[in-house]
């Protein structure tokens, strides 16, 4: 337990300091004060600040990915239409990326600080996610239920468009909770991409 907390505690350290006051203007010594830790504590579970803010991105891509998996292999289960699933994935990431807003937003900040090979992961990690949407997206378009007169790489830029710009506005003490903005962008996003056949139809 106690090692889980070590480690747990670096990494919100290391956010609430990254969030506040920029990732380039905070020292390791800072994070690890604010953390209540020593510096070998840290540097037992992380080597380097580029490490602590690739972790602080990595559990959203993890949880994300095995989200998405998730969703996926239980609408095959349950024989859901390639509809419904797609709901399910796009409801279920703007949900993860509003709670871990403050993840997101760090990294989006501070990504370009990250040594070459972090950025490759993530652009792997990130390429593998995606890799799966656009299947869920081809497998509409050959059932007829999704348009295929626009390439998927667009469809794909068009939705997360406005899952990376949820910072720049939504607010967890609006007026629209997580769960109602989450339908409602994914219900845009759903009308524009379905077939005239299938603009009616529910599943």
């Amino acid at each position: 337990m106690r090692t889980t907390n070590v480690r747990e505690q670096v990494l919100r350290a290391a956010l609430d300091l990254f969030s506040s006051q920029g990732y380039a203007t905070t020292s390791v010594q800072q994070v690890v004060a604010a953390a209540g830790v020593t510096k070998g504590a840290m540097y037992h579970y992380f080597t380097s600040k580029d490490d602590l803010l690739f972790a602080i991105y990595e559990r959203m891509l993890s949880l994300q990915k095995a989200r998405l998996d998730e969703l996926v292999a239980a609408g095959a289960e349950r024989g859901d239409g390639v509809e419904q699933v797609l709901r399910a994935v796009c409801e279920d990431v703007v949900t993860t990326s509003i709670e871990l807003m403050a993840e997101g937003t760090v990294f989006t900040r501070s990504q370009h600080m990250l040594a070459p090979e972090r950025q490759a992961e993530v652009k792997r990690r990130r390429r593998a996610y995606h890799d799966d949407f656009a299947a869920l997206l081809e497998r509409g378009i050959r059932e007829g239920v999704f348009r295929g007169d626009v390439p998927t790489a667009v469809l794909i830029a068009h939705f997360f468009s406005d899952v990376h710009y949820l910072p720049q506005w939504y607010s967890l003490t609006g007026p629209e909770t997580t769960a109602e903005v989450a339908a409602q962008l994914t219900e845009l996003f759903l009308r524009s991409i379905r077939t005239g056949d299938a603009s009616t139809r529910k599943e």
